[in-house]
């Protein structure tokens, strides 16, 4: 029998941060450690993960399904070196499959892309989390239509996964407005939000996914994450989806690039 698995959202840091001089040269060092700290959490190893990026959309859910998905470098202007990161991690094209079928027993449809990579929205942070990519990961994508209670739909459908030690990670950043990182300005924004999101997390599970459908309504989240571009927020409403009737804690926060940036776990 396998360990039920937590599920979390992590900020997984701007492109290959952690793999680069930056300025500050510790502006990534704590969210570094946050990361590199959670396989210890866990209650055993996972046999497999389901990582949800912020950057990858499609018309439906959708999985990769390939036995060794190649790398997405999908991020711009960073040295060359950050182009020749590797993780080798196998996909599982079986648990792909499965996570196809919750989907449509549910009534979500989705599709699986046998030639989709990986993108830094899941190397970057796995890097840190389990260096040695021997666990078997498949990624899932969001929707494009960013409708955040079908998000949560999507988790309670893949909740079962839990109990068979699949680890389900959603990846993105609590604060994703490019025009507000290094403005002093959307420092306070930031932590009216952040605030708000670490309350609603930590609430009971029936008041959180009601306040996470509509987290548009909380106090300033346009701010935060501008209409139609709240990609980087969504992983979260999966990995709440799928946490069902567990407590959500906020187990990171930092101050990087002026604004406060969030990790929650369920379970």
């Amino acid at each position: 029998m396998s360990s039920t698995q937590p599920t979390f959202f992590v900020p997984h840091g701007a492109g290959p941060c952690f793999f680069m001089d930056w300025n500050p040269p510790d502006a990534w060092d704590r969210m570094e450690a946050f990361l590199r700290g959670i396989r210890e959490t866990l209650p055993e190893q996972p046999k497999a993960i389901l990582l949800v990026s912020a950057h990858w959309l499609e018309p439906v859910f959708s999985t990769t399904s390939g036995e060794q998905p190649d790398l997405i470098y999908d991020y711009y202007n960073f040295p060359p070196h950050t182009y020749e990161l590797t993780y080798p991690a196998p996909g599982q094209p079986a648990l792909a499959q499965r996570v196809i079928e919750l989907l449509q027993q549910a009534g979500l449809p989705a599709a699986t892309d046998a030639g989709r990579g990986f993108d830094h929205g899941m190397f970057i942070p796995l890097k840190l989390m389990f260096p040695e990519a021997e666990i078997p990961v498949v990624q899932l994508s969001l929707r494009q239509d960013l409708d955040a209670e079908a998000h949560l739909q999507v988790g309670r459908a893949l909740q079962s996964l839990r109990d068979e030690g699949v680890l389900i990670v959603g990846s993105g950043m609590s604060f994703h407005n490019m025009r507000g990182y290094r403005d002093p300005h959307f420092g306070p924004i930031s932590d009216e939000f952040d605030a708000w999101l670490a309350q609603t997390v930590e609430a009971d599970p029936a008041v959180r996914w009601q306040a996470l459908a509509h987290w548009d309504q909380a106090p300033r989240a346009r701010e935060c994450h501008p209409e139609r571009h709240e990609e980087h927020l969504l992983p979260l409403m999966l990995a709440a989806g799928a946490a069902g009737d567990d407590q959500g804690r906020h187990v990171f926060v930092d101050r990087i690039l002026e604004t406060s940036l969030s990790g929650y776990r369920f379970g």
